[in-house]
């Protein structure tokens, strides 16, 4: 399972799991790059994500979504001012766990995650980050929810993971058993989708990524059916979590917001970001959008986000908190 991903997360992201960054969104799916986000395949009728074969890219989103995650966690900060144990359920390769070690030096931080590889390098970020003493970490399928802690969270993130979860009631009940009484859970769901061209790019018709949108939303709903235990639910994520013993106190939204000219590293993670697309998508979109993107995708044309000027990327990232009853 991973956070970072994100793109659901128009709902991802995520852009590209889930594995946070995140992401995305913050990039479990074709076409996010979260998204931490997030693995598909080529296949636009694959709908698996093997989050562990992302490392890069979910590294990549999470570290360039991270002015956002630092917004969100200040902003936790003030819900749940001296948490002793912090768990980040889906936390892909820690760059969040770390944010979060960051924020609260006074915290134990538990990275749990289905993917060992990701665990792996959440580990060793710890290291190269100086609080490896207060982490540690836990190979767990959110479905069955966060495994074995030694005490009760006080503090639970779950980012851009639980849409990878067929029946996301039964796992928010795991996590809120997990909670200790007076528990915060937050939960990054929803947003808006990222962007990072203008309507009309001077290629194709205008409007290519509100079109390579409703095509991912096509393939997430198709995700979603797939998963063991699908259970349809109304994205109302502050109801969701009022049903399952949850007092919902506060949702915010925060904006990553990196304006034209963009950085190499912001620049880089739009290409890898819209190459997804292009590969994941594909069997979705029309041959004159797949022409568009094959220009923009192009290091020899200058036409393509590998040089223009006007690229950005601008998304939103929802979080959702409840409290456990004392």
């Amino acid at each position: 399972m991973a956070a970072q991903d994100h793109d659901h997360d128009h709902g991802s992201g995520h852009g590209p799991a889930h594995h946070q960054g995140g992401a995305h969104d913050h990039g479990g799916h074709p076409g996010s790059g979260p998204s931490h986000g997030h693995g598909q395949g080529g296949s636009h009728d694959h709908t698996h994500v093997d989050f562990s074969q992302m490392l890069p890219m979910l590294v990549q989103e999470a570290e360039l979504f991270s002015p956002a995650y630092r917004q969100a966690t200040e902003w936790l900060r003030e819900q749940r001012p001296d948490p002793g144990l912090i768990v980040d359920a889906g936390s892909g390769p820690g760059v969040i766990s770390g944010l979060l070690a960051e924020r609260f030096p006074g915290a134990r931080v538990v990275a749990v995650d289905g993917a060992e590889t990701l665990l792996a390098e959440a580990r060793a970020r710890a290291g190269r980050l100086g609080f490896a003493d207060r982490f540690s970490t836990i190979e767990a399928e959110l479905s069955e929810g966060v495994g074995d802690l030694e005490y009760p969270a006080d503090l639970l993130w779950a980012s851009r993971s639980l849409h990878h979860v067929g029946d996301q009631r039964a796992a928010l009940t795991g996590f809120v058993r997990s909670l200790a009484p007076g528990g915060t859970l937050a939960l990054l769901e929803g947003g808006l989708p990222t962007r990072f061209l203008p309507r009309d790019t001077g290629i194709g018709r205008p409007g290519l990524e509100a079109r390579i949108d409703a095509v991912h939303d096509e393939w997430f709903t198709r995700m979603r059916a797939e998963l063991p235990g699908s259970v349809a639910e109304t994205e109302d994520w502050a109801a969701l979590l009022n049903a399952v013993g949850l007092r919902h106190t506060a949702t915010r939204t925060f904006l990553l917001d990196l304006p034209a000219p963009v950085s190499d590293e912001a620049r880089s993670f739009v290409v890898t970001a819209l190459t997804r697309r292009r590969e994941g998508l594909a069997e979705g979109l029309d041959a004159e959008d797949l022409a568009a993107l094959d220009r923009l995708l192009d290091p020899d044309d200058k036409a393509s986000v590998h040089h223009r000027s006007d690229v950005f990327l601008l998304t939103a990232m929802t979080v959702y908190v409840g409290v456990k009853p004392e």
